[in-house]
């Protein structure tokens, strides 16, 4: 190994080390996510709003915003149940009243140009056997879907984009160190040992040409 050879091999290592050493960024993806209320929680829906047929007096939320996965995602704000959303909406008989949260988000979620309209509630009354999204297209058209029925738009908001991939936002300020300082990592130890090495094979063979 000539020492050229060496110090390439150094450098290599050090860079990768380097360029390994920062956290990824993660991505997340900007949609219209689907909750159902369950006493005074929101839960993750599990199926979509095409597909789901709330019962009279159900309570069923969407927000818009940035998330990663159902486990990351925003739920709607606001505590509304189902009897003050729909107060003034009286029973009918062969109809039911499916109260529904809109949570257009924030302007940190909003794609480039747009603003956000402010949350709001409504009372869809509708066939008994109706889907969610029959609930939501009687109060808040119009509505956008994709190619794969996957909803993009309530109330023309957004105007474009569904479901994109979005770089999250990085942290302006340095994150706190951990109170229990675990040092760095196995892989950095690793690392400049192979560096050190590396360095140490260029010197003996030096060495060794200079004493042949």
């Amino acid at each position: 190994m000539t020492r050229r050879c060496a110090a390439a091999l150094v450098v290599l290592v050090a860079s990768l080390l380097l360029g390994n050493a920062g956290p990824a960024q993660a991505a997340g993806y900007r949609y219209w996510s689907f909750w159902e209320r369950d006493g005074n929680q929101w839960t993750y829906a599990t199926q979509g709003p095409s597909t789901t047929r709330p019962s009279d007096g159900d309570v069923q939320g969407f927000r818009f915003a940035v998330s990663e996965d159902s486990g990351d995602a925003t739920k709607p704000r606001g505590t509304a149940d189902f009897t003050t959303i729909c107060a003034k909406t009286p029973a009918q008989d062969g109809r039911k009243r499916v109260a529904l949260v809109i949570d257009f988000g924030t302007t940190t979620d909003a794609p480039t140009g747009e603003t956000p309209p402010a949350a709001r509630t409504a009372c869809a009354v509708t066939a008994p056997d109706a889907t969610t999204a029959e609930a939501l297209a009687a109060v808040a058209k119009p509505l956008r879907y994709n190619t794969n029925a996957l909803l993009c738009a309530i109330s023309g908001y957004p105007q474009t984009g569904c479901g994109e991939p979005v770089g999250r936002r990085q942290p302006t300020a340095a994150p706190k160190k951990d109170t229990e300082d675990h040092g760095p990592s196995l892989g950095l130890f690793a690392g400049a040992a192979a560096v050190a090495a590396l360095g140490a094979a260029a010197v003996w063979q030096a060495r060794r040409r200079k004493h042949a």
